[in-house]
């Protein structure tokens, strides 16, 4: 049986479904000291990656703000982890929620929200903001 995408604008479902496909290193974790609540705010202002249909590079900010809760986020494992999707071809709005998944994979926080904060391109630009709330 053939299998079918759908279409819109030459963008099949196969671009759109990199998130699910594309393999990224592990976050790795270390314990978290206290056990009250406080945010955790990581920045990282020189995320590219690729745009899945043309090819062409993707720039932007990339934030992860957190209530870690019995570990928290390895910065070097971090960094690793974007640099991957450096030659990886996803849609922004796919970025935004694949990290916030792999964030709450690693570290289980008790809430988290992802920014992407992407370069203009044709003179629009995307801010996109993915969240997560444990549920108490």
């Amino acid at each position: 049986m053939k299998k079918t995408t759908s279409t819109t604008m030459g963008y099949t479902s196969d671009h759109a479904a990199t998130p699910h496909s594309i393999k990224l290193p592990a976050i790795e974790t270390w314990p978290n000291q206290y056990k009250r609540d406080y945010t955790i705010m990581i920045e990282h202002p020189e995320f590219t990656s690729v745009c899945p249909k043309t090819g062409l590079p993707d720039f932007g900010t990339v934030t992860i703000e957190y209530v870690p809760n019995k570990t928290c986020l390895e910065l070097k494992s971090l960094k690793y982890y974007f640099l991957q999707y450096r030659n990886t071809g996803i849609f922004m709005e796919n970025i935004a929620n694949r990290v916030l998944d792999d964030v709450i994979r690693a570290c289980k926080p008790k809430s988290c929200t992802v920014t992407g904060d992407f370069t203009p391109r044709g003179g629009l630009s995307s801010v996109i903001v993915a969240t997560y709330n444990a549920k108490k």
